[in-house]
């Protein structure tokens, strides 16, 4: 049964109840008139882009409408789990000051809720000394190198022959569904109204500034503007939609969580300082510190092979996306992780990879020129970013522009969907 959040505060309202129901259809009279009216957004896709672009929304006092196509913070997508990281060394130098944008974003909204979704930790990026990647990612996110023998770590990181290390004070780990929760929570706060198991399955212009959202229901819903953040549904979306070919590929991926060596729990903890760490080259591992499930800590693979959202195998890429992180922590944790066995616990999640891993900010444009804003293609490192992307496609719903992003440094340019005119379409799976 779908379920209707709306201010002030988080009463929960059944939209399929009727006028005859005990309470006398009072609620239900609302969500009919909510649909009458219509909203100045209306958003879909209640992840964590698609509820940032709610708050922000409604923030300048937008009406706003959430839609979800699932139960809220369900686990089919790519914005659930127990953590995400938050860094802003970057190979690419358009992405620090989003993140830096972002950082700032999040501590707003942390205090706006009155309680922390992200604990501040360094960041560690390391690996060859040569590759490309790893030293722009240094120069563009101000990373300082150093010899991880004489650093804080030295007891834990074994480096292969001519690695090296740099970290930066720009880090920290994201209580991801629960940072999900904290944005609808101050969107309806703000006045937002949030309705989950509502699967959009069409959107029309009906006239200059009004946009009609249909569900597969049946219901409709009007809006002067419209934001889509589906996720890895945004090319079945958007091109049933708008007509346009949106090269999003969803891929399968896996979180695996290790069993740290006995003895060595504490040293592994945010409250120990242990840092975010990524390493560079193939695979790309990353990690966060053992903080969501004592004595564990994540160590993944970024990638994972090609899926179809409505039909996966939740069982895919086992061997392929744990083997290469088992073989990387006996080289370079051995003392300190236990990878006998395989990881402890296992989570399934989902990339929306772009060709070039770049995200998709931009106007579905054609006939619907600037009241359609599409977020998409986040490529498995946008969570960070939500606040900001959230921020940006609510400015460019609303005004036509993203002043916030130009005020910030931020070059949308590389986020455009004409970019893919001239670009190999089809997305080179490495597993």
């Amino acid at each position: 049964m779908p379920v209707l959040l709306r201010a002030p505060g988080l009463r929960r309202v059944h939209a399929a109840d009727t006028e005859q129901s005990e309470r006398g259809g009072a609620d239900d009279a609302m969500e009919e008139g909510d649909r009458r009216r219509g909203f100045d957004v209306v958003v879909v896709g209640a992840g964590i882009m698609g509820s940032c672009a709610a708050y922000a929304a409604a923030c300048r006092g937008a009406r706003v409408l959430l839609l979800e196509r699932f139960d809220l913070l369900h686990h089919r997508g790519s914005s659930h789990g127990e953590s995400r990281t938050i860094r802003a060394t970057y190979t690419q130098a358009h992405y620090p000051p989003m993140v830096r944008l972002a950082a700032r974003l999040w501590d707003g909204a942390q205090r706006d809720a009155g309680y922390r979704v992200l604990t501040p930790t360094p960041h560690l990026d390391m690996g060859p000394r040569g590759d490309a990647a790893l030293r722009a990612a240094i120069e563009n996110g101000g990373a300082v190198e150093f010899p991880i023998a004489d650093g804080p770590w030295a007891g834990v990181f074994r480096l292969p022959q001519g690695w090296t290390a740099a970290t930066s004070s720009l880090g920290g780990v994201m209580k991801a569904t629960k940072a999900v929760a904290m944005f609808q929570a101050l969107a309806v706060k703000k006045g937002a109204v949030v309705r989950d198991r509502t699967e959009v399955v069409d959107v029309t212009k009906q006239g200059e500034g009004l946009i009609l959202v249909k569900t597969s229901s049946g219901e409709e819903f009007h809006g002067a503007k419209c934001i889509i953040t589906v996720g890895a549904w945004a090319s079945k979306l958007v091109k049933s939609v708008a007509g346009v070919d949106l090269p999003v590929q969803p891929l399968h991926t896996l979180i695996c969580y290790w069993k740290v060596k006995a003895g060595r729990e504490g040293e592994l903890t945010t409250d120990a300082g242990f840092p975010t760490f990524a390493s560079y080259g193939d695979p790309y591992i990353y990690s966060t510190p053992s903080m969501e499930f004592p004595g564990l800590i994540k160590v993944a693979m970024h990638g994972g092979p090609p899926c179809d959202p409505d039909n996966r195998d939740w069982c895919t890429g086992g061997a392929d996306l744990v083997g290469p992180v088992a073989r990387w922590i006996d080289e370079v944790m051995p003392g300190h992780v236990d990878t006998a066995g395989g990881p402890v616990i296992r989570q399934s999640c989902m990339y929306s990879m772009t060709p070039d891993e770049d995200f998709v900010i931009d106007f579905v444009g054609g006939e619907f020129g600037k009241d359609v804003v599409i977020g998409a293609g986040f490529s498995g490192h946008g969570f960070k970013m939500g606040p900001a992307v959230g921020t940006i496609l609510a400015e460019m719903a609303m005004d036509g522009a993203a002043r916030t992003a130009a005020e910030a440094g931020l070059e949308l340019r590389h986020f455009r969907i004409g970019r893919f005119d001239h670009l190999d379409l089809r997305y080179k799976s490495k597993i």
